[in-house]
């Protein structure tokens, strides 16, 4: 639904998002003391899926002009706050190096090229659906998705070399533990998926 709204203080908590339920409104003007304009509020609290419902919805103060716009460019958040992580402490320690100038700038171009590949190939990896052999799935009730492409991408090498350096190691304890035969030949053809990206 959307309508436009005047108001002259209204809660957030009193617009009635729940479960299921989506909004725009435009028009408002925030603040208590001093009234700012010129905004529109998108809200949206995601329905119930597989028995797990949202612990919140929300409140998104845009220039859009349209709830479908205003939610897409949202999402975007996501993506950004993982690439950030990935270049931080989930990856390559940017912040740790201290350098500055032109070392900084050869730097973040290798980073750029490093994460671009890394990205791309964890991409392959999770179109064939082999990514829980890479990196932990999903927790239960986790709605955000714990492993980026990038994530994904880089341990996936890893998974490479190790395979590389340790195949016949792992041919080997197979033979001494036939009951594992049958999770033994899923790994290897998920590692067939996986060397399929590099």
């Amino acid at each position: 639904m959307s309508f436009s709204l005047y108001w002259l203080r209204q809660e957030l908590n009193d617009l009635g998002l729940k479960p299921g339920v989506s909004f725009f409104i435009e028009g408002i003007k925030v603040t208590k003391t001093q009234k700012m304009g010129g905004f529109n509020l998108a809200a949206k609290w995601k329905r119930k899926v597989g028995g797990t419902v949202p612990k919140e919805g929300w409140f998104i103060l845009t220039n859009l002009d349209n709830l479908e716009s205003a939610i897409a460019s949202y999402k975007k958040r996501f993506d950004i706050e993982e690439m950030f992580r990935d270049f931080k402490s989930g990856g390559y320690n940017l912040e740790d190096t201290n350098v500055s100038g032109n070392r900084l700038i050869s730097l973040i171009l290798i980073i750029a090229f490093a994460y671009s590949s890394a990205t791309f190939k964890g991409q392959i990896i999770k179109s064939k659906g082999v990514q829980k052999y890479v990196g932990r799935i999903k927790e239960y009730g986790r709605i955000q998705r714990r492993h980026s492409c990038f994530y994904i991408g880089l341990y996936g090498q890893i998974w490479v070399n190790f395979m590389e350096s340790c195949w016949s190691l792992v041919t080997e304890l197979m033979r001494l533990n036939l009951n594992k035969l049958e999770y033994y030949l899923k790994g290897q053809k998920a590692m067939k998926h996986i060397l399929s990206a590099f």
